[in-house]
């Protein structure tokens, strides 16, 4: 005897409201069994109990319909353990940015902020291999990595050592509006050949307020503000975007505690050149 499930009962078996059911039906996700013409009622097949829970179970653990469409259409479980393991990677790089976020925030409410140095530089342009692109905030961390990570495969394949530490130029637009124009640089010795992305350039000359962070770049926030205070009170502001120089970064070490980076803030001159 064939056994039909009204869509009431099929969401008591399956912990699935009626309105997820009835939007999964219309996004092709999970088609009724059966719909009533005259009533337009939606009956379900015992064998779709199944499926609902694993979809139930999916979208607990955040993973977009579309994704669990195409899980669910994979042609093999090969195909489908790739998609369920891409989207188990993306939930794990999300916890450690949130488990990063968590280590900050208690941080800054446990332990008051100490006075931080802050002293003047004068720099000279540098010759530089670059990546400069139009980065969204949100996507500043992967294209660091990136960035960095094709810069230094440019310098290993041109056998070149770097002049310096890696650094990076941040516009006020990527402050404010999230997105704008970033420069990440290495100094080099000589001209080195690029890539699709790398060219050479020069980083302009600077005067330069200069405070050392020590830590995760998740706490930088912290290290800009007593930057930007120690000019806004002095009046010596100019334009000019953030420089990160990165002396400790994740490409030596995993343990963020042993992190440096120093940022610093364009000013004007306030002292004759030495």
């Amino acid at each position: 005897m064939r056994v039909r499930l009204a869509i009431g009962d099929f969401s008591r078996m399956t912990h699935l409201s009626v309105k997820a059911l009835r939007h999964y039906h219309d996004v092709g996700l999970l088609e009724p069994a059966e719909i009533d013409p005259s009533s337009g009622y939606r009956f379900y097949e015992p064998s779709q109990l199944s499926v609902a829970q694993v979809i139930r179970r999916f979208r607990d653990l955040g993973m977009p319909l579309d994704e669990i469409r195409a899980m669910l259409a994979a042609p093999d479980i090969a195909a489908r353990n790739q998609l369920i393991v891409a989207h188990l990677q993306r939930m794990e790089s999300q916890l450690a940015v949130t488990q990063a976020a968590v280590s900050s925030l208690r941080s800054l409410l446990e332990r008051p902020a100490s006075p931080l140095a802050v002293e003047h530089r004068s720099v000279v342009p540098i010759r530089a291999l670059a990546i400069t692109e139009r980065v969204t905030e949100p996507d500043l961390t992967a294209w660091w990595l990136g960035a960095f990570t094709e810069l230094d495969a440019a310098l290993q394949a041109a056998a070149v050592v770097p002049a310096g530490p890696r650094g990076a130029l941040y516009p006020a637009e990527l402050f404010e509006q999230e997105v704008g124009e970033v420069v990440a640089f290495v100094p080099v010795p000589a001209n080195v050949v690029g890539t699709s992305r790398a060219r050479m350039i020069e980083i302009p000359a600077a005067e330069l307020a200069v405070a050392v962070h020590h830590g995760a770049f998740a706490d930088l926030d912290q290290t800009y503000t007593a930057v930007g205070m120690y000019v806004a009170e002095r009046e010596i502001g100019v334009d000019g975007p953030i420089r990160e120089l990165y002396l400790v970064t994740p490409f030596e070490t995993s343990d963020e505690s042993e992190h440096v980076t120093e940022v610093c803030w364009p000013v004007f001159r306030t002292a004759p050149a030495g």
